[in-house]
């Protein structure tokens, strides 16, 4: 056993607060580094020392600087690092270099980070293992024309993936042959932009897939567990915007058969602490493996709310040497929780950045209803980092129950100052493909192509829509008599107005 007592929060926002929330509950002291871009932020209150990063023109951020969070953690004689995820989470090197000094990394071995995190390797591992896979490539492609081959050995359409990183960046779908020098070029000039590698490979791509991951817990002793599944479809950019669990598209059986496959995957690896494993799941209920994060995840809180289990907590053990209290049988999957992520985006603009000044928010305080913020009233959203504002979790005691509150709870929202994804949560909520639990991977790009226009008039359409949605349900519900004819009358101005109190 190694005892933790101080633990470097190597990261900042939304996922320092996390941290720091369970480290205080655990009474494990914590040390963050305040940083030149956020010199007030948020995560700084929860810290038990605060270290002052003073150089402002380094050409490194201090997250991205492995030499320089080493020394922090030396300096401040911490026990063990916390990467959080981003930046270094999933950097094999700095994991190695904290154990090379001392440090306890709280996260897997620098093996599997970097088995996993090599998307061609880890293609290697479940071929080895005999874990379904989409058809691709062996390895990373060097050239257009290499991709060229592969793509019509596999058949259109195909879909460029860096073999580094992830989080959709460095990923191109590519339907014919005359779009592939195209696509090959962007897809390898995002990869090596994002991850400092430019190498990219190849699979077929799977049409209108559900994108579902397991979370996997496991120890430093072999024992290896799953804490059920999450659905992460509703995305936009291969970059996810709201996660539930468990899943509408899996049954009992369906769930034991995709959880066995990520434990198996798992341990191929030797992992320890926690992971998930990624399947896409076709039309047909196939599903296939497509890779594994090996840190906690964004969307973490859904799982920790449907089985109670504290997920931060379980890291910090795991890395302290314990064993895992439970055993697979003894996890117990209860009600449903969705998740939406806040982010600082302009919905109408593509989800683009949209970085300002927080003047006010206000989010809903009850039971059942879980926020986790980095931000306050006087916080930047820095276009540096992610846009993340928040995530609102909810639960209910099932998958309706669950969106009822969900809608209830986003209404009870309200922030100003930038341009958020609230209107489009509100929407998605009374959205009929959602309600049902129908929705792929493709529903932003296809299911809602008819809420969006280039025009100068955007806008106004955005508001009249999320208006018109809201005044049915009123009239559904007979809680109204509100005629829709009356807002024809409403200027575009104050239907901007409606939609950001909506």
């Amino acid at each position: 056993m190694k005892k933790i007592n101080r633990i470097l929060i190597a990261n900042r926002g939304e996922i320092a607060v996390r941290i720091m929330r369970t480290t205080r509950k655990m009474g494990i002291e914590t040390v963050a580094v305040r940083t030149a871009a956020e010199p007030d932020a948020m995560y700084l209150t929860f810290a038990d020392v605060i270290h002052e990063e003073e150089d402002e023109l380094a050409e490194i951020p201090v997250f991205l600087d492995v030499e320089k969070l080493i020394a922090i953690a030396l300096k401040t004689k911490c026990d063990a690092v916390h990467p959080g995820y981003g930046f270094l989470a999933e950097n094999a090197w700095f994991a190695e270099k904290c154990l090379d000094n001392g440090i306890i990394f709280i996260g897997p071995s620098p093996d599997a980070i970097y088995k996993m995190g090599n998307k061609p390797v880890a293609r290697q591992i479940a071929m080895k293992h005999k874990i379904p896979m989409a058809m691709g490539t062996h390895g990373s492609v060097a050239d257009e024309d290499e991709a060229l081959l592969h793509a019509a050995r596999i058949g259109y359409p195909v879909i460029i993936k860096a073999a580094s990183g992830g989080g959709g960046r460095g990923m191109r779908i590519v339907r014919q042959e005359s779009e592939m020098e195209k696509m090959f070029t962007l897809a390898s000039r995002e990869a090596e932009k994002a991850f400092n590698d430019p190498s990219v490979f190849i699979e077929k791509y799977i049409e209108n897939p559900k994108h579902i991951e397991f979370q996997i817990l496991g120890d430093t002793h072999g024992n290896i567990i799953h804490l059920g599944e999450r659905e992460c479809s509703i995305q936009r950019k291969h970059q996810k915007l709201l996660e539930e669990a468990p899943s509408p598209a899996l049954d009992e059986e369906l769930r034991a058969k995709m959880g066995e496959t990520a434990v198996r995957i798992a341990r191929a690896t030797g992992y320890y602490s926690a992971g998930t494993v990624e399947f896409l799941l076709d039309s047909d209920r196939n599903y296939y493996f497509m890779e594994m994060n090996t840190r906690i995840q964004v969307e973490h809180p859904v799982t920790e709310m449907i089985t109670g289990i504290d997920l931060i907590e379980q890291q910090i053990r795991i890395a302290s040497g314990e064993m895992l209290a439970m055993k697979q049988d003894e996890v117990k999957l209860s009600g449903w929780a969705i998740e939406c992520r806040i982010n600082a985006e302009d919905v109408q603009a593509g989800f683009a950045p949209a970085p300002g000044r927080i003047e006010k928010l206000n989010f809903p305080e009850e039971p059942g209803v879980r926020v986790d913020t980095g931000v306050r009233a006087g916080s930047p959203i820095v276009a540096s980092y992610d846009s993340m504002i928040a995530k609102l979790i909810v639960t209910g005691s099932d998958r309706h129950d669950a969106i009822i509150r969900m809608k209830q709870a986003l209404d009870k929202v309200w922030i100003k100052g930038t341009k958020t994804t609230l209107p489009f949560f509100r929407m998605l909520m009374r959205h009929q493909a959602f309600q049902a639990g129908t929705f792929t991977t493709a529903f932003i790009e296809k299911d809602l192509e008819k809420y969006y226009t280039n025009s100068e008039y955007e806008e106004t359409i955005a508001a009249w829509i999320a208006t018109k949605l809201f005044t049915e349900e009123n009239l559904s519900q007979n809680r109204s008599g509100i005629s829709f004819d009356q807002g024809k009358e409403l200027t575009p101005w104050l239907l901007r107005k409606r939609l950001s109190q909506f």
